[in-house]
């Protein structure tokens, strides 16, 4: 089962990373059914199939720090084979039950911060963001929403569709490009996050000009997102690259085709981060 997760993970490349970080968890359950000689053997299976899991996405932080926690829990610290099966089972729960309950919360936090009337802009596809905007419209209040379309996955197209479907929600669908004319209309904009490392926020391809073009405008940058995805050390992000079919169908002789799946945005450029743990203004 967790090679299976592993080749799982590598292919969810549109999937959330909270989504990742709880599937790798929940993954080395099959770890305490298995049969061992001693605690030495189990802790290296530990350590492998940790390390397996996490080397399957490098550019989730969240993924990195569910593997770490369980990978600290257990190698070391247990007296024996039960002892250290009870011990992973328990990190299990508690990874599993922070990553989902942080980004709930992170969520009903931000929702608090939608006023009525507001018109925002939004890129990409973010489940706490929607999960936010819903629970805001839920409490009345009426908003205008501009969706980047977010190619070339066009994930944004996903999320005007569930917009959509929100009452008191008036949902705009536009081009990457015309960020910068939808701006002018926002009050803020409100994006999600794949993690921030120290001072740089790592996000969907594209955030990085909106954020700029935003800073520009006089436009404030609301990031929301766990904080299980906020790193202060220990884990260096790796982009990924996507095949270039997506950004051209036919390849063109002499043409190299450059599709990252994240941009760098400096946190010099974002006013405001949204988590579980509250509000922080930068």
């Amino acid at each position: 089962m967790i090679d299976e997760t592993v080749a799982e993970i590598q292919e969810m490349q549109t999937h959330s990373s909270s989504v990742v970080a709880v599937k790798a968890a929940r993954a080395l359950r099959e770890l305490v059914d298995r049969e061992y000689a001693t605690l030495d053997e189990l802790e290296r299976d530990v350590e492998h199939n940790v390390g397996a899991l996490r080397r399957a996405n490098p550019s989730h932080a969240s993924l990195y720090k569910a593997m770490h926690e369980v990978s600290e829990s257990v190698v070391g610290e247990a007296d024996s084979v039960d002892d250290a099966k009870a011990r992973l089972e328990a990190a299990i729960e508690r990874v599993v039950d922070r990553v989902e309950t942080g980004k709930t919360e992170a969520a009903a936090n931000a929702a608090t911060t939608f006023a009525d009337g507001e018109t925002f802009l939004t890129h990409d596809y973010s489940s706490t963001v929607l999960e936010a905007i819903e629970a805001a419209a839920a409490e009345g209040a009426h908003m205008t929403a501009h969706v980047t379309e977010a190619r070339p996955r066009y994930l944004g197209r996903k999320c005007a569709r569930a917009l959509a479907a929100v009452d008191r929600v008036d949902p705009h669908l536009s081009v990457d490009g015309a960020a910068g004319y939808c701006l002018e209309e926002c009050d803020r904009v409100v994006v999600g996050m794949s993690c921030i490392v120290g001072d740089t926020l790592y996000n969907r391809v594209g955030t990085f000009p909106i954020a700029a073009a935003a800073n520009e405008l006089g436009v404030p940058v609301v990031v929301v997102g766990s904080s299980a995805k906020l790193i202060d050390d220990g884990f260096q992000f790796e982009n990924e690259f996507r095949p270039p079919s997506e950004v051209l169908l036919e390849p063109t002789e002499g043409v190299a085709i450059d599709n990252p799946a994240y941009d760098a945005t400096p946190t010099r450029l974002v006013d405001r981060v949204i988590t579980d743990e509250g509000v922080r203004d930068l």
